[in-house]
Parts: structure tokens; C-alpha cells; sequence
């Protein structure tokens, strides 16, 4: 790829979904699009592949469930075991009505929080980074959607112009 992008500034998401669509068509790489709020099927319309984010927070829950079993057994049945209204205390299984509500609730804290910290890593967010925002009205009201540059400038940019584009920058890629 090349260090020149073209930012195509759209001011209407509807505009910007066909301008996708046709850039795709006419077999154009899109390398991102920015946008002020989050557009229904864009993800379908550039050819993204589907998230596993599903399976990662499943696996997160069952890391938590896991966790909770462990600790409510060593807690009050192998540590410190206690008659708590007449409640056998020798046996996790005739306790466990009494568990579900904390299994149940360290299964959400440990998928939440962890999706959380997988969401920041997975962005590369750390602490102190600087926006990587092309043009500070794509968080206002305009889209920009970014196309590397292979030597074929005039051509883009008249092609761009044509799906409905308001305005392009040819700028070099950070």
C-alpha cells in the first residue's frame, strides 16, 4: 500500500453508504471510514469480515462462573464452613440455590469488564494516545471515507466527485 490516501467528506449517511457500495464495485480498497454516529450495515457494505466478539465474551462469562464456583467452595465449604440456617455446610450442591445469585453476578462482572479491556487493547487505546482523527468534523457532521492512493490520483478524485462526494484531500497516510 502506499503512504497517500484519498478522504472523500460526505455530509449525508445515505450518500455515503451508495459512495461505499459503488467504491467497492468499482474494486477500490476503503482503508476506514469515519463517522459522527454509527451507520446501520456499513460494516456489510465495506466487506468487513464478522466479529467474534460474541464467542470472546461467552468465554469471559464461563471464566467468571468458573472463578465464582471455585471461590464460593473454598470459602464456605473447604475454609470456613458455617451453619447458615440450617444449611449443611459440608456439600457445595446443597448450597448452590444459594450461590446462583453470586455465580450470576461474577459471570456479568467478569465478561463486562474484561470486553472492556479487550475493547482497549483490541482499539489500541492506551492511556495518553492521540486521536487519530482525520478532520475534526467527521465528530460533528461530516463522514470521511479514507481510499489508499496506487499512483491513479485524477482518476479517484473524479470518481469520488461522482458518487456524491462534497469534498477530497489527498493526504499522506499516519
Amino acid at each position: 500500500m502506499s503512504s497517500k490516501v484519498i478522504q472523500a467528506m460526505y455530509n449525508d449517511d445515505d450518500i455515503l453508504m451508495s459512495a461505499v457500495k459503488e467504491t467497492r464495485a468499482a474494486h477500490h480498497h476503503i482503508e476506514e471510514v469515519y463517522t459522527p454516529f454509527p451507520v446501520h450495515g456499513l460494516d456489510k457494505a465495506m466487506g468487513l469480515a464478522p466479529t467474534r466478539i460474541a464467542i470472546v465474551a461467552f468465554m469471559y462469562g464461563l471464566c467468571g462462573l468458573s472463578f465464582a464456583i471455585w471461590m464460593m467452595n473454598y470459602m464456605m465449604i473447604q475454609d470456613w464452613p458455617q451453619n447458615i440456617g440450617g444449611k449443611p455446610s459440608f456439600s457445595f450442591f446443597y448450597n448452590m440455590p444459594a450461590f446462583v445469585p453470586i455465580m450470576f453476578e461474577l459471570t456479568v462482572f467478569f465478561a463486562a469488564h474484561l470486553m472492556v479491556i479487550t475493547f482497549y487493547m483490541r482499539s489500541r487505546l492506551w492511556p495518553f494516545k492521540e486521536a487519530e482523527n482525520p478532520d475534526p468534523r467527521t465528530t460533528d457532521d461530516m463522514f470521511v471515507m479514507e481510499i489508499g492512493v496506487d499512483g491513479n490520483e485524477e482518476e479517484l478524485t473524479s470518481f469520488l466527485k461522482s458518487t456524491g462526494a462534497v469534498e477530497i484531500k489527498i493526504t499522506e497516510k499516519h
